[in-house]
């Protein structure tokens, strides 16, 4: 199979994301709303979804699976991968209670604002739909000849959206209160004389 070593090293990649994923939600301790677990758990799940889908054309292939029938199995299991991730990460009882009370407090035209705007792609929708659209044309065996070139653009995606959710993640976290941040003093609840 050829690009063997260029999925082993994606996933090699995507394996140290995870990693420092790992390492920034050690880090971060301490009580966090539900958007900052996703910011920790999005780039994990999605790396995680890469490690796999980037080894499984190596393993697969030395069953002597090769052509359309391996980059079949392959694109099948990631497109599965995704969508139970994606399902995962939706149930996810914070994320429910979090959407809940968003909507419970929008006015009904914000809220078909915000639908609009999630469906017209932003920086986490337009990868997911060109990957899914990679896998699906593999699935469907439409460009025969471009197959394992679809399936490692699909890879390079997740590996993109891992590495775009490790970037927001380290650069929006919270910083630690100092003394002199009037914040983080206590109140006193009366005067002083």
């Amino acid at each position: 199979m050829q690009d063997a070593d260029l999925l082993v090293q994606l996933a090699g990649i995507a394996g140290v994301f995870v990693g420092f994923g790992a390492l920034i939600s050690v880090r971060s301790g301490g009580t966090m709303e539900a958007s900052e677990v996703n910011a920790i758990r999005w780039p994990v799940t999605i790396s995680i979804w890469v490690v796999i889908t980037a080894l499984a054309p190596v393993i697969i292939s030395r069953y002597d699976i090769t052509e359309h029938d391996l980059w079949l199995a392959c694109s099948l299991l990631a497109l599965v991968l995704l969508a139970v991730m994606i399902a995962v990460f939706g149930w996810a009882p914070e994320n429910r209670a979090d959407v809940a009370a968003t909507v419970a407090t929008m006015p009904r035209a914000k809220i078909a604002l915000l639908k609009f705007g999630l469906l017209m792609g932003s920086t986490f929708w337009l990868p997911i739909v060109l990957l899914v659209l990679a896998l699906a044309l593999v699935v469907l065996g439409l460009f025969p000849d471009q197959e394992q070139a679809l399936y490692l653009t699909a890879v390079g995606l997740g590996l993109y959206m891992g590495a775009m959710g490790l970037f927001v993640m380290v650069f929006w976290q919270r910083r630690p209160q100092t003394a002199s941040d009037p914040a983080a003093l206590p109140a006193t609840g009366g005067s002083s004389t």
